[in-house]
């Protein structure tokens, strides 16, 4: 058998696979002063239920950790539950995989326009599916400006004059959504799954064990 080292824990691969990696965004957390959550206490929240390795990233929320737990509605709600606990307010917590991350950076439909600023390009992450008929209703949302796609569980919306000035009523769209949803930039998308592929890359090292001390330890 093959182990992985965290720290001062060894623990066997996970037979069938690696070791998930999971990114979480909170729902409109440290905004003008409210709901705040300091990113070290964030990581003691995500100690104390075990997850491992968890780093923060920039202070709007987000966490990456890896956890051998694959039920991202297992992991939810125990986030959620603590979260309540600790802070005292709720936050939406939503996740997806790094392989669901991956996959919202390739599915990217403004990708190979050079005229695109990552900085002014939002990816919207959906709590759930909101199904096909509100994906078609959204296609059919009109912007003078902006350009909105949605595919799957996220929303894609370029604002080529920046996002502090908006020409569409966000307010209309989350009517026709109905969903609680967190937007982060491109930059911060691509910067987080980065930072998921090298705790993946970590995480799922395996170590072999042929020394007396080894042997020690697997029993």
């Amino acid at each position: 058998m093959t182990f992985l080292v965290h720290g001062n824990i060894w623990d066997p691969v996970i037979p069938g696979g690696a070791v998930p990696v999971i990114i979480c965004m909170l729902r409109a957390v440290n905004v003008g002063g409210h709901n705040k959550v300091k990113m070290a206490e964030l990581l003691s929240l995500c100690r104390s239920l075990r997850f491992r390795n968890p780093q923060t990233y920039v202070q709007s929320g987000n966490v990456i950790f890896a956890t051998p737990e694959s039920d991202l509605s297992v992991v939810s709600r125990k986030m959620s539950g603590r979260f309540l606990r600790d802070f005292g307010f709720s936050s939406e917590i939503i996740l997806r995989t790094l392989d669901e991350l991956r996959d919202v950076v390739a599915r990217n439909p403004f990708a190979g326009r050079k005229e695109i600023e990552p900085n002014k390009l939002l990816v919207s992450f959906l709590a759930r599916d909101p199904g096909d008929g509100v994906r078609a209703k959204v296609r059919a949302f009109r912007s003078e400006v902006e350009e909105i796609r949605i595919d799957g569980r996220e929303l894609y919306i370029y604002f080529p004059n920046g996002m502090g000035r908006p020409k569409f009523s966000a307010a209309a769209l989350d009517k026709i959504l109905q969903i609680p949803a967190t937007g982060r930039n491109w930059n911060s998308v691509t910067k987080m799954l980065a930072m998921a592929e090298t705790l993946e890359a970590s995480e799922n090292q395996p170590v072999a064990r042929s020394s007396s001390r080894a042997k020690t330890k697997s029993r």
